[in-house]
């Protein structure tokens, strides 16, 4: 893995992101998610942060475990490389989100082709890798399926029976398909209320119901896939408390108007409760045309049956990861390593740690081309799939 590295720094592929600001965030080579980690049921949170070439298209991946935020791994895991590098791919093949460690393509040549694979999960098999093909995507009237906000998952895979696949796309189309039905189809959805024309769709497991929180966070739609309906259910939020230092508008103009904000629902399974994040990104530089930016704050809200919003800086022993992945959380206890009341974000050019109850913000650039957190994996339950 040192040699994949070298490689990875001389290609360019792989930046130098050693620049955080507390010693407790000191990030060096491990072995943990390896000798430790796979021994136990599941496998630690983590991503993809480069490939390098073993030929036939393919690379052999370099993992990042979250639980040590700089992590060599040695496990042999090979997948195609324009799963990692888009540009490198020859096809008009683009990967455009993720869902419990299942990376969703879109083939613009072959009509819109949606396709669902299992190549970056860790834990799955390269010598026999999942790929489902979902029929071609149905553009509703005025709407739009070239550009998605993102993808969901109902289950942990595709292959389960009960399996509903959310697609959302910037604008008024959400869109649901079974993968495991013997003719899967699409069921197209159109949504009225344009607050919920660029935000993301998540799986309620309590609720069983997918839902998407509106432009600002104000307002959460619910889609019911048994019983999908132009008319979602809507639930209004009443906002209580906010963070000391942003009490006034004048503190909120300042630090928040040069951001641009995105809204994420996140549910713990473990303990049921629902977070609201705000999550706050501010240009620090413009270089070749393209935008680099970091993250500047974040708010955690949790939401109650009754529509309350509390801001909270305490979170437990939870860990809440947002990426272009669905967002998900897990608790710290379960994964020696991660950072309790923390929320960790990766992005294309950046990786996060924020401190919830000091509001301590450490990032770190670089180029990140599959930006993807991978949710813990049961090993044993994949093992049962021949994965």
């Amino acid at each position: 893995m040192s040699l994949i590295l070298s490689r990875l720094s001389r290609l360019g592929l792989l930046k130098p992101r050693l620049v955080v600001r507390r010693s407790s965030l000191l990030l060096l080579p491990s072995n943990d998610f390896s000798s430790n980690s796979l021994k136990q049921n599941q496998t630690p949170p983590c991503y993809i942060y480069g490939a390098v070439s073993c030929g036939f298209n393919l690379g052999t991946l370099a993992i990042c475990s979250a639980t040590d935020r700089w992590m060599a791994s040695d496990i042999d895991k090979r997948a195609p490389m324009y799963l990692v590098y888009n540009f490198l791919s020859k096809r008009n093949v683009v990967t455009i989100g993720a869902s419990h460690g299942w990376v969703a393509t879109l083939n613009a040549d072959e009509e819109g082709i949606l396709c669902l694979q299992d190549d970056l999960n860790p834990a799955a098999s390269d010598i026999d890798p999942k790929r489902i093909s979902l029929p071609p995507l149905v553009t509703l009237p005025h709407c739009q399926t070239n550009v998605i906000t993102n993808v969901s998952l109902s289950s942990s895979s595709p292959e389960d029976q009960d399996c509903v696949v959310a697609v959302k796309f910037l604008g008024p189309q959400l869109s649901f398909c079974r993968p495991a039905q013997s003719k899967p189809e699409w069921t197209n959805i159109r949504i009225e209320n344009p607050c919920f024309f660029s935000s993301p769709v998540m799986f309620s497991k309590k609720d069983e119901t997918f839902r998407i929180p509106g432009c600002g966070g104000h307002l959460i739609g619910s889609w019911d896939p048994r019983k999908p309906s132009d008319k979602p259910k809507l639930q209004m939020l009443r906002f209580e408390n906010f963070p000391p230092e942003l009490r006034t508008k004048t503190d909120i103009r300042e630090r928040l108007d040069p951001c641009s904000k995105s809204e994420h629902l996140v549910e713990s399974r473990t303990t049921g409760e629902t977070f609201l994040v705000k999550w706050y990104k501010k240009t620090t530089e413009v270089k070749d045309g393209v935008t680099h930016m970091k993250t500047e704050y974040v708010m955690v809200f949790k939401i109650d049956e009754q529509g309350n919003a509390v801001y909270t800086q305490d979170v437990g022993d939870l860990v809440i990861l947002l990426s272009k992945s669905e967002p998900f959380c897990v608790p710290a206890a379960s994964f020696p390593g991660l950072l309790p009341n923390h929320v960790y974000t990766l992005d294309f050019d950046e990786v996060g740690f924020v401190d919830l109850g000091s509001m301590l913000i450490d990032t770190f650039g670089g180029t990140n081309r599959a930006p993807f957190y991978i949710p813990p994996q049961n090993k044993q339950e994949m093992e049962s799939r021949g994965c």
